[in-house]
């Protein structure tokens, strides 16, 4: 891989974002943020990210150097102080980044809440008459177990680890050059064969790390063209990818 992937599919929208996912994830009380423990879950994505040739946005890079900023205040208290007048002349240096974190939950509700109405509204127009063949064995809907980019991320982190481990010992190791077109349609073709769901551990046989960066990268391409569908059920479960029209439906 000697470019970079622009990274460009839905639910990866920024810094924001992000630490709103680590919020819900690992169920932060956002009024009241351990700043220690969402900034190494937070440079754990980035440094992932970084590792699986992602490009970058500058604004993650920002808001990285403001929660190592913000955990280095933490951590270290201003000496000049006693405890009684740090408290009481002092604000929470947090409290720039929860307010944030707050009015972007707010206005991603919203959108949400405007979608959802969206969807119902399509459902209420009338449609010209249209010859529907009866489903003996219709999939079940799957959108609440949907698995973001950010938790295919952190899979990819568990797998990476795994995979230092396992190559380490090699002391040659060969290039693995696979065009990013060539590996969707591998992935397509298996997933498509597996109407139970394939794990997402499969799909990375070789764990070379150009394999590895190629094939989420072709996982990523086939998610934005609504191809295929990663789904977990519950945080920290394994991923299932499964394709599109089996788990969704076909879309109006």
């Amino acid at each position: 891989m000697t470019k970079s992937y622009q990274v460009k599919v839905d639910g990866f929208e920024g810094p924001l974002d992000l630490l709103l996912h680590l919020v819900h994830r690992y169920e932060i009380d956002i009024y009241d943020i351990p700043v220690a423990q969402i900034t190494d879950q937070y440079m754990e994505f980035i440094h992932t990210m970084q590792e699986l040739e992602l490009d970058l946005a500058s604004e993650y890079l920002v808001m990285a150097a403001t929660l190592l900023a913000l955990k280095s205040q933490m951590l270290l208290p201003n000496p000049s102080m006693d405890d009684t007048e740090e408290e009481e002349l002092e604000e929470d240096p947090r409290e720039d980044l929860m307010k944030k974190l707050i009015e972007y939950r707010k206005y991603k509700q919203a959108a949400q809440e405007l979608k959802e109405k969206e969807v119902e509204a399509n459902r209420i127009y009338t449609r010209p008459v249209m010859e529907m063949e009866p489903r003996e064995e219709e999939q079940p809907e799957v959108r609440q177990g949907e698995a973001s980019v950010y938790d295919m991320i952190q899979a990819m982190s568990r797998l990476l680890e795994r995979t230092k481990h396992e190559t380490k010992q090699e002391s040659r190791i060969q290039r693995d050059e696979i065009p990013i077109q060539v590996r969707m349609d591998e992935i397509l073709q298996r997933v498509e064969l597996r109407r139970e769901g394939t794990s997402f551990t499969q799909l990375f046989e070789k764990r070379t790390r150009p394999h590895v960066v190629v094939t989420f990268i072709a996982l990523l391409e086939l998610m934005k063209t609504r191809s295929i569908i990663c789904v977990q059920q519950d945080h920290f479960d394994e991923l299932v990818v499964y394709p599109a029209e089996e788990t969704m439906g076909e879309q109006p």
